[in-house]
């Protein structure tokens, strides 16, 4: 297991910190092989972490990498995950290389390594990635679990000690 995938796991929300826990020791077992590993390389994010990310490619040089502004992202609340595959390339037994593609197989089994990662949140009822006004999937890294609400109804909820949301389920 990652270790520091399983720091970040910490982060999250408490009511799903161990699903999520479930759902990692899942893709563990499911998907990582000798030479390809999953990272959870986002969960729990600041407000202040949100804005830097939002100016990017806006005030802020680089490329835009979100279109939600602080408050306006699952990761704000601990609701959200975002994965990327590590990847031993040269077979060294160190992971040197992240990788976003969505049809590597790594495990050889003849489904991508990705979508077995979908396959496993699907099941515990996340949902994957961000559907846009055409219909359109992007966002393919992001997993969310909304309980049925939206950010902007969690960003005027009481919180806990520890600035979570405090959610009625």
């Amino acid at each position: 297991m990652d270790s520091t995938t399983i720091k970040r796991i910490e982060l999250l929300h408490p009511v799903i910190r161990q699903e999520v826990k479930d759902i990692y020791r899942e893709i563990v077992t499911k998907v990582n092989s000798k030479y390809c590993q999953v990272r959870f390389s986002d969960t729990l994010r600041t407000f202040e972490q949100q804005e830097q990310l939002y100016a990017k490619g806006r005030t802020k040089p680089g490329n835009k990498v979100t279109w939600a502004k602080a408050g306006y992202s699952y990761h704000n609340y601990g609701l959200a995950v975002d994965i990327v595959l590590l990847l031993d390339q040269d077979k060294n037994g160190t992971f040197e290389s992240a990788s976003w593609d969505t049809t590597f197989d790594g495990d050889n089994d003849r489904i991508a390594d990705w979508l077995e990662v979908v396959k496993i949140f699907n099941s515990y009822g996340w949902q994957w990635g961000l559907i846009n006004s055409k219909g359109k999937r992007y966002d393919l890294p992001h997993f969310q679990k909304t309980f049925g609400y939206k950010t902007s109804q969690l960003k005027k909820m009481k919180t806990d000690k520890f600035g979570y949301p405090i959610l009625s389920l």
